[in-house]
Parts: C-alpha cells; sequence; structure tokens
C-alpha cells in the first residue's frame, strides 16, 4: 500500500485534475469505462497500426488460426495500415515484405489510420518506432476504441505520460507490455515473498530512442513483474557489449538486469524468495500476452497498471542519465515527478 499511494502522488503533475491520479482513481477510470460498456461496440474485428515489426505477422498468424478458439474469444485481425516508422531504416525496409505477408492471411490493407478505424472495433498498436506512438494513439482514443501499445509503448517517459493521460480524458483504458512478462516460470511465483531479482535480456541499441527502451524493455519488464513498484533509484555500468542496471527499491530489495549485445540471444533470469530461488525461461512466446490483450478488448480491464508501465519507462530513463554521469546513482522520484 505505501508503494501504491507514493507513485499515486507522483503521477501526472501537469494539471490539479490530473495531478491525483494513481492506482486508486484509476481503477475507478477503468471501472467507469466498464460501466458504460453498453455504448462500446464489443466486435471482434482487430486492426494493426504498423507493418514495420515482425509482431504484426505473428500476432495475426496467431489470432486468425484460433479465430474459432474460445479462449481467443473470436479476435482477428481484418486490416492494417503499413506504417510505421520513417526515419529507422532497419524498420522501414520490413514493411514491403510484411505487407505482402499479412495480405496473404487475408487481412486488408488501408491508406491511413483513418481508415483503419472504419473497419475495425479494437487495434494493435504495433509501429516498432516510439517516437510516433502518442501521434498514432491520440486518432485511436478520438475514435473511442480500445487499444494494445506494443513495445517500445514510447521514446520517452513524458510521452508515455500524455498517453495515459489521454486515456483518462477519453476514458478509454489502455495498456502496453512485452511478451517477456509473462516468461514460464513467473507464473509460479509468490510475488509478496519476492526479495530480490536479476534478469537479463538483449539490448540492442537504436539512435533514435533511448538505450534500453528499444530492445533492453524486454529483460526490465521481466524484472519488474516479479519485484512490483517502488524503485527508488537506478545506477548503470554500460560498456561496447553489456549494460548492468542496478535498481534499489524502497524496501531495500534490489533487482538487476543484465543487457546483452553479444553471445547468445536469450531471455531468463533469477528470482530470489523467501524460500526458494527461481530460475525463469524460456521465453514463451506471444501467445500468454495475446491472451490477455484479448481478455481486455472484451472487459476493458487492463492486466498492467499505468504506474507500473511508467515506472518501468523511468527506470530506463534513469538507467541513460546514470550512463552519462558515469554510473551515478539516478532518483527515479524526480523523473516522475518532473513536469
Amino acid at each position: 500500500m505505501k508503494n501504491k499511494n507514493r507513485f499515486s502522488r507522483r503521477l501526472f503533475i501537469k494539471s490539479s485534475t490530473v495531478a491525483g491520479i494513481g492506482l486508486g482513481v484509476y481503477g475507478n477510470a477503468f471501472s467507469l469505462s466498464l460501466k458504460v460498456a453498453s455504448d462500446y461496440s464489443q466486435g471482434k474485428r482487430v486492426g494493426i497500426i504498423g507493418l514495420d515489426t515482425s509482431h504484426s505477422i505473428a500476432f495475426t498468424k496467431v489470432l486468425n488460426t484460433h479465430k474459432e478458439d474460445s479462449q481467443y474469444l473470436g479476435y482477428h485481425v481484418v486490416a492494417a495500415y503499413p506504417y510505421g516508422s520513417k526515419d529507422i531504416k532497419s524498420s522501414m525496409d520490413r514493411i514491403p515484405g510484411y505487407t505482402e505477408e499479412i495480405q496473404k492471411l487475408g487481412v486488408d490493407i488501408v491508406n491511413s489510420i483513418g481508415d483503419l478505424l472504419q473497419k475495425v472495433d479494437v487495434v494493435l498498436l504495433e509501429t516498432n518506432d516510439g517516437k510516433i506512438h502518442l501521434e498514432q494513439a491520440m486518432e485511436v482514443f478520438k475514435a473511442r476504441k480500445r487499444m494494445f501499445i506494443d513495445k517500445p509503448m514510447t521514446a520517452s517517459l513524458s510521452d508515455a505520460k500524455a498517453i495515459f493521460e489521454a486515456s483518462q480524458k477519453f476514458k478509454i483504458p489502455v495498456f502496453s507490455s512485452s511478451s517477456l512478462r509473462y516468461i514460464t516460470g513467473i507464473e509460479k511465483i509468490d510475488k509478496s515473498t519476492v526479495i530480490g531479482a536479476s534478469t537479463f535480456s538483449p539490448a540492442e541499441l537504436e539512435p533514435s530512442h533511448p538505450d534500453l527502451f528499444w530492445y533492453g524493455i524486454h529483460g526490465v519488464e521481466t524484472l519488474f513483474t516479479v519485484m512490483g513498484t517502488g524503485c527508488e533509484s537506478v545506477s548503470r555500468v554500460s560498456t561496447k557489449d553489456t549494460d548492468v542496471v542496478t535498481g534499489i527499491w524502497e524496501d531495500g530489495r534490489i533487482g538487476t538486469f543484465r543487457g546483452t549485445r553479444t553471445g547468445i540471444h536469450d531471455y531468463g533470469g533469477t528470482v530470489f524468495t523467501k524460500t526458494e530461488n527461481v530460475v525463469l525461461g524460456p521465453y514463451a512466446g506471444y501467445e500468454p500476452l495475446l491472451l490477455e490483450i484479448v481478455k481486455y478488448f472484451e472487459t476493458g480491464i487492463v492486466p498492467v497498471q499505468p504506474e507500473e508501465t511508467l515506472e518501468i519507462l523511468a527506470f530506463m530513463e534513469a538507467a541513460d542519465i546514470s550512463k552519462k554521469q558515469g554510473g551515478k546513482s539516478v532518483s527515479i522520484k524526480e523523473l516522475m515527478d518532473k513536469k
């Protein structure tokens, strides 16, 4: 409860109306969205924004293959808007091939987000470029459609705050998550017993994004999934091939993330609990995340609270600052309180 109250005070201080929003008020807002569910279209047509990532193809294959599977509640992809990064070459180069591939799966290609929103009930915002997520998300909010935002949620903490503010304004709950939140082994952990954790994932860099936002997010998301919110400070040791980021939680627990750019491309970690040490892995694929997404599409209940997502982004942003300052400890509170 201490953690929740602490971060409730920190979130969204841009205006007096928004300043008080925290876990409790978010819960009320999302309950409100459920209360007016009769006004919300319960169709099963999914639209994709962004064909510059392999996630778009993978998600479509799972959903459309399992259209008759009761677990996926009938949600299936019917239309996609290809764009997409405009200045990240590795992403832009994928668009033609992924566009052709998704058409073979029976998905219509449209010329704008506006056109997409006319054809679908819910949206997967898959654009690989977090810099344009706020702009794209605003179109979806204005159309009052539920939306999942894939990693990286944004390319800055400030943009993520703006997205959650818009979520409140339009009364449309939204969430973002890496599929590594559901890595094998994590479901066995009683999180109330966790005394520390060490996770790892690849952490390739993209100059247009803060270092860990681009790929390190996967291992950081795993870390917060088991540790929960309440990280107070972050320090980072960085070399050409490896990052080690250490977070100190307000109750004295320590969590570390190791990001790799050489060696085996793998994900995992160790969770230290009061009774045992639990090894995480292997990667469980996209299906566990997609099951949570379709539940959210159906109910409007988000599986990841906004303050946890914001703290994850603050952790990664603080890691960048620490790197620039030669590994000095950086306060997350200062970042969360920054306008």
